[in-house]
């Protein structure tokens, strides 16, 4: 429950709202003198970009905030900014804030949830397909979750599987329930018809991100034939409805050079996404293939490929493993997220199926409390150089230590796999980026504003 003042900023945030379609430059800019008041030392650098591109004709996202006002429904962008801004990053993060200190463990900005582990597709070296297809987080669980979440200051949730949208009728419930959060639902998109697209428009706070992994000969390879083509039908679908969308897409030693290459983004741009999200290939699981990592070299062109286009276009584009320094290092273990499988298991991370906690067996705040995510607080940041933040991939022996003192389990119940397997598949990876990491590093703090 909002308290007075939680009240106040959002009824003052929405008024600014009705205005920003007849004049939206100097709207946004009342918005934004708005939020320099109430977010005080918070996101400076943010506000001051958003500022930046509003006022500045020639910056390339002065084009994208032009695309959100011209090409979103004025319903969803009202609820998505209300539930963004003001509840996720203002309200919430001081909420956070708070309880960070009082119980001296992390809290979540972000919960990422499976609803359920049952999929309609098989895609290659995806190991939910490993899981089964038999769990399942009821509703009730799911709500009681973000009701959790909620007293903590947690506004953001997003979906995983499995396929989420074998359960879209009730994640539509969850967003009338949670009208004040949004979600965020990584998703195959071929569950995605028109009926769907309505709810989505009805409720405002639906957004997904939908896989794909690359043109229609890759997507295909991976995922079935005819897969691309269903994709395509959905993204025109979500254009033509005026909602907010985005892709997902993890990039392998094997498909590095065209997922990341400038006619792939242009394309991304040019299909209405709003952003793109990049997965580094992770070789989790007994059945993963360690030969799809990419090389150092690889990761260094993502890496200056990304950051080049995203200066110059009009796309939001993430690398959640090469984007680190602007969130301190690892965000998992609660710090910024966590993850709750489809059987109840919180793990520190989508990526690390390592656990000593069930929802069904404790509280939010007492897994938070819990001997895995306490040690991952306690070792955060896992190391200096925000290119190696991750305790599985550059940091092996960090994870290994701390499912070992913590005797934590694999959460895999179907092929669990040891975390020494798990070790020996990344130390050489970690031991041959070391010293490429070391070397963009130091040359980007050379080169940071003083």
């Amino acid at each position: 429950m909002m308290n007075a003042a939680d009240t106040l900023k959002k009824f003052g945030l929405e008024q600014a709202f009705c205005g920003i379609y007849r004049d939206p430059e100097k709207n946004i800019l009342r918005l934004l003198d708005w939020a320099d008041r109430f977010a005080d030392e918070y996101f400076i650098s943010q506000r001051r970009t958003i500022r930046e591109a509003v006022t500045d004709p020639a910056h390339p996202y002065n084009q994208y905030i032009k695309h959100i006002i011209a090409d979103v429904d004025p319903n969803v962008t009202r609820t998505l900014a209300v539930n963004f801004f003001i509840k996720a990053v203002l309200i919430g993060w001081w909420r956070e804030e708070e309880l960070r200190q009082k119980y001296q463990c992390n809290i979540p900005w972000a919960i990422l949830l499976e609803p359920t582990s049952v999929c309609n597709l098989h895609c290659t070296g995806c190991w939910a397909a490993n899981y089964g297809n038999r769990l399942d987080l009821t509703y009730d669980e799911i709500n009681d979750i973000i009701r959790q979440g909620k007293s903590l200051g947690v506004y953001f949730y997003a979906y995983t599987g499995g396929e989420p949208l074998a359960r879209r009728q009730d994640l539509i419930r969850l967003c009338e329930e949670h009208f004040d959060c949004v979600f965020l639902c990584f998703t195959n998109a071929t569950l995605i018809d028109e009926s769907f697209a309505d709810e989505m428009l009805r409720v405002g706070n639906f957004v997904p991100a939908i896989s794909l992994e690359g043109f229609e000969a890759a997507t295909n390879s991976r995922r079935g034939n005819g897969t691309y083509r269903k994709v395509m039908d959905a993204l025109k679908l979500l254009q033509h409805k005026k909602l907010v969308y985005g892709i997902s897409s993890c990039y392998t030693r094997a498909n590095y050079e065209s997922i990341t290459s400038k006619e792939y983004l242009d394309f991304i741009r040019e299909i209405g996404a709003y952003f793109i999200w990049y997965f580094h290939y992770m070789p989790v699981g007994n059945d993963a293939v360690p030969q799809l990592m990419p090389t150092p070299a690889q990761r260094r062109g993502v890496y200056e490929r990304i950051r080049r286009y995203r200066a110059e276009n009009p796309l939001f584009a993430m690398d959640f493993q090469n984007d680190a320094e602007y969130v301190g290092g690892c965000i998992a273990g609660g710090r910024r997220y966590l993850h709750i499988n489809a059987n109840g298991d919180i793990n520190p991370c989508t990526f690390v199926h390592y656990s000593d906690s069930n929802i069904r067996e404790k509280t939010l705040l007492d897994a938070l409390r819990s001997p895995m995510l306490m040690a991952y607080h306690d070792r955060q940041p896992f190391d200096e150089n925000m290119l190696r933040p991750c305790p599985m991939l550059e940091n092996p022996e960090e994870l290994y230590a701390m499912v070992n003192v913590c005797r934590a389990h694999s959460t895999d119940w179907q092929s669990p796999e040891k975390v020494a397997d798990l070790y020996a598949k990344c130390e050489p990876y970690s031991r041959e980026w070391a010293p490429v990491a070391e070397k963009i590093w130091t040359a980007s703090l050379q080169n940071s504003p003083k």
